[in-house]
């Protein structure tokens, strides 16, 4: 596909929960990512607002297994110690393919869309593990990125048949990406065949509920916005490309 990225991402523990189950106690996480998890973890290796990434596919390389620990939370409106226990996923592993579209809720930014400057930039930052730290689910569990093809080597449930996961959270949709007025969160049904989890567009979710009003944040040209094409010549002068 156009514009597409693919890669393994791995680490030690993570917590893909439910946001309703993250505003405080015990915490369970999904037995797979979420596509908004995914979509988080490819922001992480690029973004811009100019483009909007999509997440085609999710290969589970790894059993699912998951592990309970105890924690204890930081209490801000108290001293005293609490204990709580969080089951995470251990060493989950992952691979990824996603590409991007440009955003046409932002004529703003019109002048940013070199679509073949943005996809190189892409590419090497996945080489590169990634712009900024990747948090598999929640920040205290760290990930770890790397490119792949998508489909090699073997995986645990490479014929395993299909697997439905029910009802679970998808992703938010932001002022930006849908209705440019609302912040909104999706569900959906994901079922997992040979180990590969295939997403639906966000548009193509039905369960789907507004959670507030919002407006898009604007970006201004030198203040708080970098277009590609000044970071294209700053990364690959350095390789002298």
């Amino acid at each position: 596909m156009r514009n597409q990225i693919e890669f393994v991402v791995y680490g030690k523990y993570a917590l893909f929960t439910d946001p309703v189950t993250r505003i405080g106690g015990e915490k369970f996480t999904y037995q797979v990512p979420t596509y908004q998890a995914l979509k988080g973890i490819v922001e992480s290796i690029y973004w811009k607002p100019t483009i909007t990434w999509y997440i085609d596919e999710v290969r589970v390389i790894n059993p699912i297994q998951t592990e309970v620990k105890a924690i204890r939370p930081i209490k801000y409106q108290s001293a005293e110690n609490d204990l709580m226990y969080y089951t995470y996923l251990r060493d989950p592993m992952y691979q990824v393919r996603a590409h991007f579209e440009f955003n046409e809720n932002r004529p703003d930014l019109a002048y940013d869309r070199n679509e073949h400057k943005h996809h190189n930039i892409a590419k090497r930052s996945v080489e590169r593990g990634g712009r900024r730290d990747i948090f598999l689910g929640t920040r205290e569990c760290q990930g770890y990125v790397e490119a792949c093809t998508f489909g090699e080597g073997e995986g645990f449930y490479d014929h395993y048949g299909e697997i439905s996961f029910g009802p679970m959270f998808h992703g938010f949709t932001y002022p930006d990406e849908g209705n440019q007025k609302q912040f909104q969160a999706r569900l959906w049904v994901p079922t997992m065949k040979n180990g590969i989890i295939t997403f639906q567009r966000p548009e193509d979710c039905e369960l789907v509920r507004t959670i507030y009003k919002d407006k898009m944040k604007s970006f201004e040209k030198g203040i708080n916005f970098t277009p590609v094409e000044e970071e294209y010549e700053a990364i690959f002068k350095e390789v002298g490309k």
